[in-house]
């Protein structure tokens, strides 16, 4: 009995010892997106947290990453890693060595995204990479921030760097730092910028290195195995809790502003065999001459999004849970593009792969189904000369409606940050000539159901100088879907109103549109879809929305059928009488 009661009590230290190391290796992983935050130069980096970091090991698998880290980076930074090592082999690196790349064709996202990798030794060989990466301010192109919304080639998007040595144990590598300096419209926000992204790294790696001093490299090693391992065993079990089954779906993108090509298709077969999960892209429509392709980084974080939607949001998100993934993206394809064709808006075709997903595995899991929901709409805000300025950001739509629940307001889905990435007014408005003048939900943009779908948004900017205003968006001829007989949402806009009050819609990308000072720019999100029908929703809920401000008289009217008098209360009309269960 003392043997056994003794065994146990090892088991649960080595227990112990693995949770300690698991939480760790996040806790590295925050602490350097943190410092890159705080040393950061960029408005949108400072103001909307938005910088990722993660820990890999030489072959690329993902170990851990921030809270922060978006999927559509911790998997840029993933699949970037072989891609480098090709380039400039681990023999070759150095202690102290830092690298960096943006080639959207070798695992990055977009040129104004940077990835930052500085290799950690074990016994004089690389193992590991501490890796972070942002959003610079500029970095050239057609148009400032990144945002080249009508581009045809690549070469419109800003400056292409191959997987390049930027800093060694000695210093900055200049000639580097200076060739990003000279290409970008706001040079000393860049150089800020990276300097940021080598010090997240590089704690990082610090971080790493003294675990492995704790634990020895063999532990530490095997305690990453265990890890990985372990979350593995979790994603498979709860593959199994799925039905077996093949389920096609597909989404569409509105335009892509340069080719009189509408409804670019993506399309997913998922097919669940009870142990593993087959996502196959076959049937995409083929790579444009336009800014809505995406690198394969992008579509396979889609994937894997929108795949761990339907499963234990618990489950750590690691290579352990890709390797019940088998995701089949076609070269050539929107979703999977080749040299030169442009990647900038490469959210556009990720998001529709994602809704591809989403609805494929609600027709799966019905009782977990969700409609699809507004996306992030980007935008730029810009100077028209030197000195530039440049205001980046984005607003969210709805989220469409899920089984059971309406959908949340203004959040959208996205691969993992959410309203926390929307800059605060005071910060933009110290920064650029521009003021803030309302960011307020839209009533009735929310699709029409027995479960509404979340309402999108509406932001007014005032511009106190000239300016370019450059957009790339979606879901603005076509609204989200709704389900189940539910309605979709309300489309949104991009808006001019004059200082003479004309108000002029814009197209959906645009760039470098010029707004004269006094003029407002206006960003309005589309709302999620529906689910079910409109006919179902209960009086209650709809009287609620009412007294909330979601929805008008004349909504609960036109899309319900139910009259609402002057006091808020239904006097006549369809709908039922309590809740639906």
């Amino acid at each position: 009995m003392t043997d056994v009661i003794l065994d146990d009590r090892l088991d649960a230290a080595d227990d112990l010892t693995s949770e300690v190391l698991r939480n760790a290796l996040v806790v590295a992983a925050e602490e350097a997106s943190i410092v890159v935050v705080r040393s950061a130069y960029s408005t949108f980096v400072v103001e909307g947290s938005d910088a990722s970091a993660a820990l890999l090991d030489k072959t690329g698998r993902l170990i851990a990453h921030s809270m922060a880290t978006t999927l559509m980076n911790s998997m840029a930074l993933s699949v970037a890693v072989p891609f480098l090592l090709e380039d400039i082999p681990a023999a070759e690196m150095r202690p102290g060595d830092v690298f960096a790349t943006n080639d959207a064709y070798k695992g990055g996202v977009h040129t104004n995204d940077i990835l930052i990798f500085k290799p950690i030794f074990v016994a004089g060989v690389v193992e590991y990479f501490a890796a972070t990466l942002i959003h610079v301010s500029d970095i050239g192109g057609a148009s400032a921030g990144g945002m080249a919304s009508l581009a045809t080639e690549i070469f419109s998007e800003g400056l292409q760097l191959p997987p390049v040595l930027i800093a060694t144990a000695a210093g900055l590598e200049r000639p580097i730092m200076e060739i990003l300096a000279l290409n970008s419209r706001t040079p000393e926000k860049v150089k800020g910028d990276v300097r940021a992204l080598i010090a997240g790294a590089s704690t990082a790696a610090r971080r790493v290195e003294e675990l492995i001093d704790t634990y020895g490299a063999a532990g530490f090693a095997d305690g990453v195995t265990a890890y990985l391992d372990y979350t593995e065993t979790l994603t498979r079990k709860a593959v199994a809790d799925l039905p077996v089954g093949t389920y096609v779906a597909d989404y569409t993108i509105d335009d892509d502003g340069v080719t009189d090509i509408r409804g670019h298709r993506v399309q997913v077969t998922v097919t669940i065999d009870g142990d593993g999960v087959r996502l196959d892209f076959t049937g995409t429509d083929g790579q444009v001459a336009a800014a809505v392709n995406s690198s394969i980084s992008q579509s396979l974080a889609a994937a894997v999004f929108a795949f761990r939607c339907f499963i234990d949001p618990e489950i750590p998100m690691n290579d352990g849970c890709l390797r019940v993934l088998d995701v089949n993206l076609p070269l050539g394809s929107l979703l999977n593009a080749e040299a030169p064709y442009p990647c900038g808006g490469r959210f556009l075709p990720a998001y529709a792969a994602m809704e591809a997903v989403l609805t494929a595995l609600s027709d799966a899991v019905p009782e977990r189904a969700i409609a699809a929901s507004g996306i992030l709409q980007p935008f730029s805000i810009a100077a028209t000369t030197a000195p530039y300025w440049v205001h980046l950001a984005y607003e969210f739509g709805g989220v469409g409606a899920r089984y059971g629940k309406d959908g949340p307001d203004a959040t959208g889905i996205h691969f993992g940050l959410g309203r926390n990435s929307v800059p605060q007014v005071e910060p933009v408005e110290t920064r650029c000539p521009l003021l803030v003048e309302g960011v307020e939900y839209i009533p009735d943009s929310g699709g029409p159901g027995k479960w509404r779908g979340g309402l999108g948004t509406r932001t007014t900017f005032k511009l106190l100088a000239d300016a370019y205003i450059t957009t790339r968006g979606d879901r603005l001829v076509m609204g989200p879907r709704g389900r189940d007989g539910g309605m979709p949402g309300v489309t949104g806009a991009f808006l001019q109103r004059t200082a003479d009050g004309e108000t002029i819609r814009l197209a959906s990308k645009v760039s470098n549109h010029f707004f004269a000072a006094g003029d407002r720019f206006i960003v309005e999100t589309s709302g999620g879809g529906g689910i079910g029908d409109p006919s179902t929703r209960s009086r209650d809920d709809i009287a609620a929305d009412h007294r909330s401000g979601r929805i008008t008289k004349e909504g609960a009217r036109r899309d319900y059928d139910v009259v609402i008098d002057d006091n808020g209360e239904i006097v006549s009309g369809a709908g039922n009488a309590a809740s639906p269960a």
